[in-house]
């Protein structure tokens, strides 16, 4: 099997008893159906993910890839608690290809991910909009209550 982003080839690793397909090259990671959310909950299974987030980061620009087990087109998805994270899904086969650091970054919620996700919803576009009232208008919403 090769790697859906570089091409390369992917070799088979075993974590808590699940095996996934890492690439050799970028170290982006494959879950087939349902692995994903398996290992998502299994403590420790972060280390899996032992490539460089940064370069993650450039192959995430990636986004029109093939499925590398049924070659269907793959779909771009972002994580619905950390929409910072985009990953590509298969429709067909249900497998799951996750960029280097995005696993590791999914399995953690922290500080710096509400921090990215703040950032994540302005680049969106799907930031409020805010108004801003002069003193005056403070004043008279007040004397209605």
């Amino acid at each position: 099997m090769n790697c859906p982003k570089c091409k390369s080839s992917m070799e088979r690793v075993k974590i808590a008893g699940v095996e996934i397909d890492r690439c050799t090259a970028c170290k982006g990671l494959w879950f087939d159906e349902f692995e994903l959310e398996a290992l998502k909950v299994v403590k420790g299974t972060e280390a899996v993910d032992s490539g460089d987030a940064e370069a993650g980061k450039t192959f995430n620009k990636v986004d029109r890839i093939s499925c590398s087990k049924c070659n269907a087109p793959m779909i771009r998805m972002v994580d619905n608690e950390q929409p910072h994270i985009w990953y590509e899904t298969c429709d067909v086969c249900g497998g799951c290809f996750l960029d280097a650091g995005e696993f590791k970054d999914l399995k953690q919620n922290d500080l710096m991910d509400i921090i990215k996700d703040y950032q994540a919803k302005r680049k969106g576009g799907r930031r409020t909009k805010t108004t801003r009232l002069s003193g005056e208008a403070v004043r008279n919403i007040l004397k209605l209550k």
